[in-house]
C-alpha cells in the first residue's frame, strides 16, 4: 500500500466531527476546512441529515451517533434563559456517548453566556471555550449587510470601540481545538488587533469599497422601532438591544492574545477583512 492510500484509510477511520450550526458564518468556514483536510463531518441544523434542532432534545442522541468531536453554538444566543441547562444537558449527553472533545463559540463580555460555559466544564468532557464578541462579517454577511448597501449605519452605538474579530480567525482556532490535544482545557478569549469604533469601521468599508457609507447614532428605541417594522421577531429584538445598551459599554475595548496563544499568529485586521469583502463583490461590483 503506498503512502497516499495509508492516509486514506486513517481518515476514513476517524469519527466525524459534528458542527452545530454547521451553515453559519463559523461552522460554514470550518465544514470547509476540515473537509479540505479529509476530516469527515456532519452538520447540525434543523434541515441536516439527521436533523439538530436544540429546542427538541429528542433529536440530539441521533446526532451524536458516532460522532468524535462537537463544536457548539447554541441557538439564538446564549444569553437567553434556558441556554445554559440545554449546554449542560446536550454535553452530559455527548460524554455518555463517549464523545469527549467538545468545543464551545461562547460570548465575550456576556455573563449569562459564562453559566453555559461553567455547564460545560462540568461535563466531564475535554473543553475548549472560544469567547468572541463582534464579528467583521456582521457587515458582510446577513445582520448589517443591508444597512451597508443602503448607505447608512444606523445603530444605538457611540464612541465605545471593538476589536472586531474575523471569522475566519475563529474558525481557524476552532478547527485547532478540535483536532489538536494541546488546546483541552483552554479558555481563550478572541478579539482583532485593533479596536474601533462602530463609525470607525464604517469609514474602513467605505473606503475598501469605493462606496458612500455613513455612520448615524440612533437611540436604542429608534434602533428597535425600525427592526420591528421589519417584523423582526421579539426574541431577537430583545437580545439586540441588550448587546447594545449592556455589553457594548467599553467592557470588550481591549485587545487579547487569544488568536496568537492559539494559532502562534496575530489576528487579521478589520481592513484586510474590509478589502477582502470588497473584492468578493457583496458591497457592489469588485475591485
Amino acid at each position: 500500500m503506498n503512502n497516499d492510500a495509508g492516509k486514506k484509510v486513517v481518515v476514513e477511520d476517524k469519527k466525524p466531527i459534528l458542527i452545530l450550526g454547521g451553515t453559519g458564518k463559523t461552522g460554514r468556514r470550518m465544514a470547509e476546512r476540515l473537509t479540505a483536510r479529509g476530516l469527515p463531518i456532519r452538520i447540525g441544523s434543523r434541515s441536516g441529515e439527521p436533523s439538530f434542532n436544540w429546542e427538541n432534545q429528542s433529536t440530539w442522541e441521533s446526532s451524536l451517533q458516532n460522532v468524535g468531536a462537537v463544536y457548539i453554538t447554541y441557538y439564538p444566543d446564549l444569553a437567553v434563559p434556558g441556554a445554559a441547562a440545554a449546554i449542560g444537558a446536550f454535553a452530559k449527553l455527548a460524554v455518555k456517548n463517549g464523545i469527549k472533545r467538545l468545543v464551545l463559540l461562547s460570548g465575550r463580555g456576556e455573563e449569562e453566556a459564562q453559566l453555559s460555559e461553567r455547564a460545560l466544564q462540568d461535563s466531564g468532557a475535554e473543553w475548549t471555550i472560544l469567547r468572541a464578541s463582534w464579528f467583521c462579517q456582521n457587515f458582510s454577511e446577513n445582520f448589517l449587510l443591508g444597512s451597508v448597501l443602503s448607505g447608512t449605519v444606523a445603530l444605538p452605538a457611540a464612541d465605545v470601540a471593538e476589536p472586531f474579530i474575523d471569522a475566519e480567525d475563529i474558525a481557524d482556532v476552532a478547527v485547532a481545538a478540535l483536532t489538536e490535544d494541546r488546546h483541552v482545557g483552554q479558555l481563550y478569549e478572541l478579539t482583532g488587533p485593533r479596536a474601533l469604533t462602530f463609525a470607525e469601521a464604517t469609514e474602513e468599508i467605505a473606503k475598501a469599497s469605493c462606496r458612500e457609507v455613513r455612520y448615524v447614532q440612533v437611540s436604542a428605541e429608534q434602533f428597535t422601532s425600525v427592526l420591528a417594522q421589519q417584523d423582526v421577531p421579539a426574541e431577537f429584538l430583545e437580545l439586540l438591544t441588550d448587546l447594545f445598551t449592556k455589553v457594548l459599554d467599553g467592557r470588550n475595548s481591549h485587545l487579547t492574545d487569544g488568536v496568537q496563544r492559539a494559532l502562534g499568529r496575530e489576528p487579521r485586521g478589520f481592513a484586510d477583512y474590509a478589502r477582502d469583502a470588497a473584492t468578493s463583490g457583496v458591497w457592489g461590483g469588485s475591485r
